[in-house]
Formats: C-alpha cells, sequence, structure tokens
C-alpha cells in the first residue's frame, strides 16, 4: 500500500468527521504536525476533542482551530501561551481537562499498549484527585488513572521512509512517539522522506506498523514561542592597543 499523499489535505481526506478525538504530536511549538492541523482547519470538521500537550499560541498550531470555534475539548497539560484558549475558557465555550504532564505522557502511552488504567501519586489530594479512584499501595495513596485512545493521531518526524518507519529530532520526541501508538489511524508529516532501507533500523523511533499514511513537507517553518536575546557583548580592547609606537 502507498502510504505517501501528495498533500495534507489528501493525506486527511476521508479521515476528520465532526466530534473526533485527535491526538496532535509536539512540545511548545517544536514537532508539531502544523500542516496537518491547517488540513483539519480546512476541513471545517467542528466539536473536535484535542489530546495534546498544549494548545499551540494565537495564530499558530492548535491555535489556528481555536480561531475557527473547531475545538471543543482540550485534554492538556500546558495552555499558559494561548489568550485566546483562556478567553474562551473562562467564557464556557471550551472545555478543559487538566493533567500533570508526566500523567498525561503515561496516558497517551498507557493508551498505546492496551493498558485501560493505572494507579500514580501524582495529583494525591489535589483537584486533580477529585471524582477518581484512589487506592492505597504499601501504605502509599495512589490515583487511577485511564488511558488515552484517539480516533487519529496527526505526528510531526523528521525522516521518515516509504513504509512509515518514522525518526523525530530532539524536542520533537516528547510526545510525537506515543501519540503514534494511540490511535486508530496515525497521519505522519515528514521534512525528509527516504525509500524504505534507508534508515538504521535501530535508529527508528516509530515503526511503520502504526503509520498508515504520510505527507512529505520539505523545510517547514520553525517557530519560536518566545525568542530571549542578549545584548551582544563589546570585544574588549587590549591594552595599549592603538597607542602610538
Amino acid at each position: 500500500m502507498d502510504k505517501v499523499y501528495s498533500d495534507a489535505s489528501s493525506a486527511l481526506a476521508g479521515l476528520v468527521k465532526d466530534g473526533m478525538t485527535i491526538m496532535a504530536g509536539g512540545f511548545g511549538l517544536c514537532g508539531i504536525p502544523e500542516a496537518l492541523i491547517e488540513a483539519i482547519r480546512d476541513s471545517g470538521a467542528k466539536d473536535l476533542t484535542f489530546i495534546s500537550n498544549n494548545a499551540g499560541v494565537d495564530g499558530v498550531g492548535l491555535g489556528r482551530l481555536l480561531e475557527t470555534r473547531q475545538i471543543r475539548k482540550m485534554i492538556s497539560s500546558y495552555v499558559g501561551e494561548n489568550k485566546l484558549f483562556a478567553q474562551q475558557y473562562l467564557s464556557g465555550e471550551l472545555e478543559l481537562e487538566f493533567n500533570p504532564q508526566g500523567t498525561l505522557a503515561e496516558r497517551i502511552r498507557a493508551g498505546g499498549a492496551g493498558i485501560p488504567a493505572f494507579y500514580t501519586k501524582t495529583g494525591v489530594g489535589t483537584l486533580i484527585a477529585e471524582g477518581k479512584e484512589v487506592r492505597e499501595f504499601n501504605g502509599e495513596k495512589y490515583v487511577m488513572e485511564t488511558g488515552l485512545f484517539a480516533d487519529i493521531s496527526i505526528v510531526h518526524a523528521w525522516k521518515g521512509d516509504t513504509e512509515g518507519n518514522l525518526v523525530y529530532r530532539k524536542t520533537a520526541r516528547n510526545f510525537n512517539p506515543m501519540m503514534a501508538t494511540a490511535s486508530r489511524m496515525t497521519v505522519a508529516e515528514v521534512e525528509h522522506l527516504v525509500p524504505a532501507g534507508e534508515i538504521d533500523p535501530d535508529c527508528i523511533h516509530t515503526p511503520g506498523i502504526f503509520v498508515k499514511r504520510m505527507v512529505h513537507l520539505p523545510n517547514p517553518a520553525k517557530h519560536i514561542e518566545q525568542r530571549t536575546t542578549r545584548k551582544r557583548a563589546e570585544a574588549a580592547v587590549p591594552a595599549g592597543a592603538g597607542e602610538e609606537v
């Protein structure tokens, strides 16, 4: 089966429907499947639930879908960079299921591994544990968290081959690999597409069996959430420089 599609819209054709649950990889703005997010926006699908570490920023990433009011619910860990998200949440337009970051990562990993639930100490005695089962193991209390599984996962990889084997680069490995395993259909955008067999098997992060569709997107935009710079230091002048000899 040919997994490579000509563009992001074609790769998602026939998949995106109202009311779906979608996992979107990336960490901040690093490793986000931006072209696939844009294609979801263009599809017009609404009442979507997104599982993502964060909600992008205003005008970038999932922020684009907040602009069009296509997201009904976010299952996230960090949403502090998005003013539009805050406005919609505080006005009651947007539902939020907040998770500690490690718990979110493990819920996704568990979903991909077929584990329906697990216990963690994180959140015991806080708002996180309200309404959830709490059990005691070896004298310590643990709260039960359920695994997460989506209809579609959209991920961004640095390199992929035509069989769907993927390699992520640095920070993009935080959520993309586990999300690729935790849905009925994974669609990947890759910066560098190579023939099958060119990637060393020991270097593959996501085996191609998890990836059903791909789109080649060379030279994607690399956004920076908060650009911080420092004043360039003035060059030191050696003693005696400029003096007549």
